[in-house]
């Protein structure tokens, strides 16, 4: 067998444990890890350590390293997201952060209607405005939408003003270019969630909190149920 690199080693095993291959409760050893995979105990040890951060496993003296259930997991390490969307966790994972921007993109969006500057309120509106026109040309599956979209919802989440928002940033910016690297995003957007992004980016233009939260509300609520019916 050819020998892995620390970061082959990382991904194989951590896509191993996300499939369930390595189920939780399994026992393994570094010897074990560093014959199979033909890499150093260096090697093992180093991604053992960054798996353990993640709470994927735990090492303990005389019982060796235990897989730890999903529960225990770095939900929202964009490493162990790339993992799912790889595999057979992927539908799950995007109904999940689907959910999540459910419950707190509204709120961002009402705080940066009224923390934005004025520079961000201008970025969100031109976003807004590329998504309408890249989405009335049937270009809704393209990298140039897929771009605008992402920055689009990490200015919102970023100009709400909010650390702990700021910081999904990240892993919801995977999850979207993770649907549309697997063919779930349509050309032509439903009408109803893009309709209500533009309605969104003129609502955080104003100042206009309630309505900001009103219409980012209804655009995850039309992403969520197609989510839903596609996968």
């Amino acid at each position: 067998m050819a020998r892995a690199s620390h970061g082959s080693l990382l991904d194989a095993v951590g896509m191993r444990i996300v499939d369930g291959d390595l189920a939780a409760g399994r026992v393994l050893t570094i010897a074990d890890l560093e014959a199979e995979y033909a890499v150093s105990r260096t090697v093992v040890r180093e991604a053992v350590r960054v798996l353990e951060a993640m709470g994927m496993l735990e090492q303990r003296r005389r019982v060796g390293i235990t897989v730890r259930p999903a529960a225990d997991w770095s939900a929202l390490d964009t490493r162990l997201i790339g993992w799912q969307l790889a595999g057979r966790r992927r539908d799950q994972l995007i109904v999940n952060t689907t959910e999540l921007r459910a419950a707190i993109e509204p709120v961002a969006a009402r705080l940066s209607a009224r923390r934005a500057t004025d520079l961000q309120r201008g970025e969100i509106l031109r976003l807004a405005d590329e998504l309408a026109r890249l989405g009335a040309a049937g270009l809704g599956n393209s990298p140039e939408y897929l771009a605008a979209d992402i920055a689009f919802h990490d200015l919102i989440l970023l100009s709400s003003g909010n650390l702990m928002l700021a910081a999904a940033r990240a892993p919801i910016a995977a999850a979207i270019e993770g649907r549309a690297m697997h063919g779930l995003t349509p050309g032509i957007p439903n009408p109803d969630a893009l309709d209500n992004h533009v309605a969104t980016a003129a609502a955080i233009g104003r100042a206009d909190a309630d309505a900001a939260e009103e219409h980012t509300r209804r655009y995850v609520a039309a992403v969520l149920s197609e989510v839903r019916r596609t996968i």
